[in-house]
């Protein structure tokens, strides 16, 4: 008789991943499409309740399969509706999901690592260091929880209208494991969601992106923050293995995968660091005239940093700068931040066991770039 460590796991495989188990048990592919239904549109996770199946299916499903969430440790609700979940992992880590409610749209924001190895100077969770990444069933399994407790609309739709990977980690960095999430999400036989309401957040690890186009091409963001490499170097150090003219090259590749399709550039306001006019006017020189929205977002503290918000009047002035070279720009309300879930504050627990950070490190382009290296390191 199998034991719980010994039975598979089923949350979190993609459709033909789950085919190919129900095959190897000798049951019909079809078999995954009702599964599919049971688990991530009916919400129900005991194979005895799964009433269109089999007694005998059941029981082969109780004797060989799990399916297994993450617990959730806690949940903080903040004073303007957002609420943030803590999941652990069952060895004293545990990661944030945060659900943003505005209008007619809920955007639920999703972690994919225990901590981060690209070690970006503005945000919180590149501060804790690397752990290891999440795995599928860890990913899915926090849409899952959200759409579970989360009250469904008037209409009868979800309160989920949107997910986005701008939580803990860099989704591009555990490619394995994002990958079968998004493709659960976009499953009519899981979550249903479009491709533009899926959004990817990236450092910018470059061969990832050109993988992503092909295997899924759903909405792409950019964590830029800076207008040149000097500066962005400093910032967000994986630029010093994919600089600024290769990340753009591929975002311009990536979009062109379908019509009316625009990549999502986020920029961090930072006090006296990446908020003047001129930054403004290098960054219309990178963007304008391509398929490109700007992002502004208010700089969130968190413990140990050096780094202070702009002022709004500065980010108004910057704001109206891009605005008027015709490059569509917004800038993030900051929300959930009495809870310290607003963007850059997601933190967590992280046992790291990064050596040496990668703002630390010193790349050869010519050596890293050519074999991969510097991608494998952070992947």
């Amino acid at each position: 008789m199998p034991t719980d460590t010994d039975k598979t796991n089923l949350l979190g495989l993609a459709q033909d991943e789950l085919e190919q188990w129900f095959v190897s048990v000798g049951e019909k592919p079809f078999r995954a499409r009702q599964l599919m239904q049971w688990i991530y549109q009916r919400g129900v996770t005991d194979f005895a309740e799964m009433t269109d199946l089999s007694k005998g299916l059941r029981a082969k499903l109780e004797a060989s399969a799990a399916i297994d969430l993450p617990p959730v440790q806690s949940e903080h609700r903040s004073t303007d509706g957002t609420i943030k979940w803590l999941f652990a992992s069952g060895n004293g880590q545990s990661v944030e999901a945060v659900f943003i409610p505005e209008g007619s749209r809920g955007t639920l924001c999703i972690s994919s690592q225990f901590g981060c190895a690209l070690d970006c100077a503005l945000c919180a969770t590149g501060h804790q260091g690397f752990n290891r990444n999440l795995t599928a069933a860890e990913i899915i399994g926090q849409v899952w929880h959200a759409e579970r407790v989360l009250p469904a609309r008037d209409s009868g739709e979800s309160a989920i209208s949107n997910v986005v990977f701008m939580g803990m980690g860099e989704p591009l960095a555990n490619y394995r494991a994002v990958l079968p999430a998004l493709q659960l999400l976009l499953s009519d036989w899981a979550f249903g969601l479009s491709r533009r309401r899926v959004t990817v957040s990236t450092s910018g690890i470059v061969p990832h992106i050109h993988r992503l186009a092909a295997d899924c091409n759903v909405s792409l963001a950019v964590s830029l923050h800076a207008p040149n490499d000097a500066l962005r170097n400093e910032l967000v150090p994986i630029n010093k293995v994919h600089p600024i003219d290769e990340l753009l090259g591929a975002c311009w590749e990536y979009a062109s995968q379908h019509t009316n399709r625009f990549i999502t550039f986020e920029y961090v306001m930072l006090k006296d660091v990446n908020d003047s006019l001129e930054h403004a006017d290098q960054l219309v020189r990178l963007l304008k005239g391509r398929p490109a929205k700007v992002n502004l977002i208010p700089f969130n503290p968190f413990p140990q940093t050096r780094f202070e918000r702009s002022a709004a009047g500065r980010i108004n002035s910057f704001q109206e700068r891009l605005r008027r070279a015709k490059l569509v720009t917004t800038t993030r309300r900051t929300r959930g931040d009495d809870i310290d879930a607003a963007c850059g504050q997601l933190a967590g627990r992280v046992n790291d066991r990064i050596q040496k950070r990668l703002g630390d490190k010193r790349f050869n382009k010519a050596a890293g770039r050519g074999t991969g290296k510097a991608d494998r390191a952070t992947a």
